[in-house]
């Protein structure tokens, strides 16, 4: 669980951090998600210990992260944006380094190590010096030592970022299999990959907690926000006839393929078959469909 109490950060009169509060409790994806510059890196180093909230409170796990961090450094697993490595040392060894660090004991790190490294498709690489290893296999053995000391929460901060799609696509794997005995909170800016693996939603913007919602509950209260029709032929009046409506936030045009974001789904239904006659269209498709996730991002910040 991490119970986030109005906090704050400050950099020399610049506010990171604008009052930040929330509640949420694992095990699942937690997708945090903002613009680059939003707050989210610096939220993530204050949960894990690294750096210190101006005011405010973080407990994770019932223990406070600035009293506690002996405790808080037991229960949580921290994967920075870029992981750092000693790139002359194999997967294997890095991985018996990290358990000393731990202060596990040889046999226990050996076979910590290995079921690490299997789960998380490192394996057959292990006699394999890091500075070989792909992105993606890199960001698969942070993962593995994020999971040495069997934390309750991973503390992921853009963890496919730098990849390219196949890294991408593994590690996103590897974080689908571990949120089903972990609480992972994960900060990204790829939209895409936060639909697809979260289970619930935090948006950042400028150093405010905008939302926090299941993403189930967010896809259901935008259900139906998104209107994708096609006519049989081209038409030049009908894209400015709908943006001239109060309850049409934009129209995306595509030849004959119209898309439509609502703000008002009632007036939508109502009104839209209505205008597209009154243009002179013939409609050939017809689709009322939930937002994506950037686009309800895009309206939540543009609220």
């Amino acid at each position: 669980m991490i119970q986030c109490e109005n906090v704050t950060k400050s950099y020399k009169g610049f506010r990171a951090l604008k009052g930040i509060s929330f509640s949420i409790e694992g095990p699942g994806c937690f997708g945090f998600i903002g613009s680059n510059g939003s707050g989210k890196t610096t939220a993530i180093r204050i949960m894990a210990g690294l750096a210190r909230a101006t005011s405010g409170k973080i407990q994770i796990e019932g223990y406070d992260v600035e009293e506690d961090p002996k405790k808080i450094a037991r229960v949580i697993g921290y994967l920075p944006q870029n992981p750092s490595f000693y790139d002359y040392m194999t997967g294997e060894e890095w991985m018996m380094f990290t358990g000393k660090l731990f202060g596990m004991s040889n046999k226990d790190s050996s076979v910590r190590a290995e079921e690490l490294l299997k789960r998380c498709g490192i394996w057959e690489a292990r006699r394999r010096k890091i500075g070989g290893y792909s992105g993606g296999m890199k960001q698969r053995l942070g993962l593995a030592q994020t999971l040495m000391n069997d934390p309750k929460l991973l503390l992921l901060d853009e963890p496919v970022s730098a990849l390219d799609p196949i890294g991408r696509h593994q590690v996103l794997e590897l974080i689908e299999e571990l949120k089903k005995d972990h609480m992972i909170f994960m900060s990204s800016h790829i939209l895409d990959d936060v639909e697809k693996t979260a289970d619930h939603i935090l948006i950042l913007h400028k150093g405010k907690l905008l939302l926090s919602s299941s993403k189930q509950e967010l896809m259901k209260e935008y259900e139906g926000s998104s209107i994708t029709f096609q006519l049989l032929d081209s038409n030049d009046s009908l894209a400015g006839a709908l943006s001239s409506e109060n309850w049409v936030e934009r129209v995306a045009v595509t030849d004959r393929s119209y898309r439509v974001i609502v703000k008002d789904v009632v007036r939508a239904r109502a009104s839209l078959p209505l205008i597209i006659h009154e243009q002179g269209g013939i409609i050939t498709d017809y689709r009322m469909e939930t937002l994506s996730l950037q686009d309800i991002f895009f309206k939540v910040v543009n609220q």
